[in-house]
């Protein structure tokens, strides 16, 4: 190894960039225990709203909030898209080819995969600083234990007292790894729990809106 090349540079440098991976992991906890929560939340009073006002009219629907939470956009893409198959003039290969339930289908789950993204944002970078965390603690330790030989050969001893104080430096960067990695991947497996929730909450609905479409109300409606 040359000269200029210091293993305590590497070593530092690992814990910075830990530390960097801690503070996203704990920003992106924060951020979307806060984003399931008050999308939880919407829906809710949503869900509620909506099937209270099934049994009016679709013209009273479109008077619910529709601006937040997943629900409430699903449900104003079916909105937007029943007013558009109304429309006069409508001859596109796309109306020719599928049925109007199949089209409403079609359009709520594309909706549906829109809000799981959404949803989802975030997660991938979570899991992947659990899976390498520990790796680059390792690879600090890996210079720690390098340096602590370096200090065996310049003291010509082995002795406790020239290896300890390195290599228990050189520990700490694995210690602090396998830290970061463990909230990272259990806060990843929490919300990739809610995510299927609400996916299973999300289809559902589309579901029901669908059967009110074209049983309980007819598209004039609208």
């Amino acid at each position: 190894m040359p000269h200029s090349f210091s293993p305590t540079l590497i070593i530092d440098g690992t814990l910075y960039i830990l530390l960097v991976f801690s503070i996203i992991t704990w920003t992106l906890i924060i951020y979307k225990a806060w984003e399931f929560s008050r999308n939880n939340y919407y829906n809710r009073i949503f869900d509620a709203a909506f099937w209270e006002s099934v049994d009016n009219s679709m013209a009273k629907l479109l008077t619910l909030d529709n601006t937040r939470g997943s629900l409430a956009r699903i449900a104003l893409c079916g909105f937007n898209w029943l007013e558009e198959i109304q429309r006069p003039g409508v001859k596109t290969i796309r109306f020719q080819s599928l049925s109007p339930q199949e089209l409403l289908e079609q359009a709520l789950r594309i909706q549906i995969q829109k809000e799981l993204r959404r949803i989802e944002g975030g997660l991938t970078l979570l899991a992947s600083i659990g899976s390498t965390a520990p790796f680059v603690g390792l690879f600090g330790t890996v210079f720690g234990i390098m340096r602590a030989m370096q200090d065996i050969s310049k003291s010509g001893s082995a002795s406790l007292d020239v290896v300890a104080g390195p290599i228990g430096d050189a520990l700490i960067a694995t210690a602090v790894g396998i830290a970061v990695a463990v909230p990272a991947v259990l806060a990843y497996n929490f919300f990739q729990r809610r995510s299927k929730l609400q996916r299973l909450s999300m289809e559902n609905f589309a579901d029901g809106f669908m059967h009110i479409a074209f049983t309980n109300t007819k598209p004039k409606q609208v």
